[in-house]
């Protein structure tokens, strides 16, 4: 009973998120990588902005790079952005501009692994292809009572098994009477609409932490719930401990121009803007000492504009910033922009912070930290 109950469950409870009107894979793609490590309240303005400026694949294969960049800052991870161009390039070059329908092909894309492309397989053209996302995972672990940690080879393994099972399932089932869960949502058929209601299920009512068992469709068979373990399962292995690091930055401005730089390929955060800056994590040296090291001299007045703290990935990370005016262009190599020019470009979160201090701009989207 747990595919008819789920199905029924998302038929009226499912959100209306705009991605769930199409049933372009190309738009369910950009939706699915933006989603990855992103809430959903933070991506829907990032999608509904992307596919205005690239509606089709190849808008997204021939646009400047800085395009692609600027319309995903704030998200994070922008190897997921660089990679949708690739793909979209790929697309274009192996398929003629259309995106492919067979799950392999769609597979062989950079930067898609086998959730995505089984997602996008079942969600626009609704084929018997399972998914495991984190959602997935919480809820296949806790109703099925499974102990081992779910990214170990055999317990994942397993979970894949089971997922695939139950879309075999969905694929054999008569489609729901019941309408669309949304006036405008867009359904392919049972197996579109049974991973996204394991999705579903795991976002809105199987929590990581205080699940709503009383309002899950399945609770009545679910192990966890009936064992009491739901609190301790899904058996993940534990986090890397956070590690802490320290920066400074400074905008130098002379004139109207402040001095900005490019991150460089190969790095975290590549290609992306940022003031000049130095990490100074466990050397004990003063803002002063940092902006000898980073600038080649110390400015007359070094001001105190802003600090804060933000997260990427395991490290914790505090920034300070200082301002100076000077009368001559100096420091590392670079470019001298005004804050306008500045606008346009694609920062890192923390720097598109400091550039937000800075008067004679437009506020842009928020910065994800």
């Amino acid at each position: 009973m747990f595919v008819p109950l789920l199905l029924k469950w998302f038929a009226a409870q499912a959100r209306d998120l705009p991605w769930r009107r199409t049933l372009d894979p190309y738009a369910i793609w950009i939706s699915e990588i933006m989603l990855q490590q992103t809430q959903v309240k933070t991506v829907i303005p990032y999608w509904e902005s992307w596919m205005r400026e690239l509606p089709e694949v190849t808008s997204l294969a021939a646009a400047p790079s800085d395009q692609v960049l600027k319309l995903w800052e704030g998200l994070g991870y922008y190897t997921r952005a660089r990679n949708l161009q690739k793909a979209a390039r790929q697309v274009v070059a192996d398929h003629a501009g259309r995106f492919p329908e067979r799950f392999e092909e769609i597979l062989a894309l950079p930067g898609i692994g086998r959730y995505t492309a089984g997602a996008v397989a079942s969600i626009a053209f609704n084929q018997p292809r399972p998914i495991l996302d984190g959602n997935v995972i919480r809820v296949l672990t806790r109703f099925f009572g499974i102990d081992e940690d779910p990214h170990g080879k055999e317990a994942n393994q397993r979970l894949w098994a089971l997922a695939g099972a139950l879309v075999e399932v969905a694929s054999r089932a008569a489609f729901l009477s019941d309408p669309p869960p949304a006036s405008q949502m867009q359904c392919a058929g049972p197996n579109s609409m049974l991973n996204q209601a394991l999705m579903e299920l795991g976002a809105l009512v199987c929590l990581p932490r205080q699940p709503r068992c009383e309002a899950c469709p399945v609770r009545r068979s679910c192990v966890a719930r009936r064992e009491q373990r739901t609190a301790i399962l899904p058996n993940l292995a534990p986090r890397i401990p956070i590690s802490a690091r320290q920066f400074v930055a400074f905008v130098l401005k002379h004139r109207d121009r402040y001095l900005i730089r490019r991150r460089p390929a190969g790095v975290v955060n590549a290609h992306l803007w940022e003031f000049p800056n130095l990490e100074i994590t466990g050397t004990g040296i003063s803002f002063v000492d940092a902006a000898r090291r980073v600038l080649g001299a110390i400015p007359r007045v070094l001001t105190p504009l802003t600090q804060f703290r933000h997260s990427i990935t395991r490290y914790r990370i505090s920034l300070e910033a200082y301002s100076a005016e000077t009368g001559a262009r100096f420091g590392p190599a670079g470019d001298w922009l005004t804050r306008p020019e500045m606008e346009a470009l694609a920062f890192t979160s923390a720097h598109r912070r400091i550039l937000e201090l800075i008067p004679g701009g437009a506020k842009s989207a928020p910065a994800k930290s």
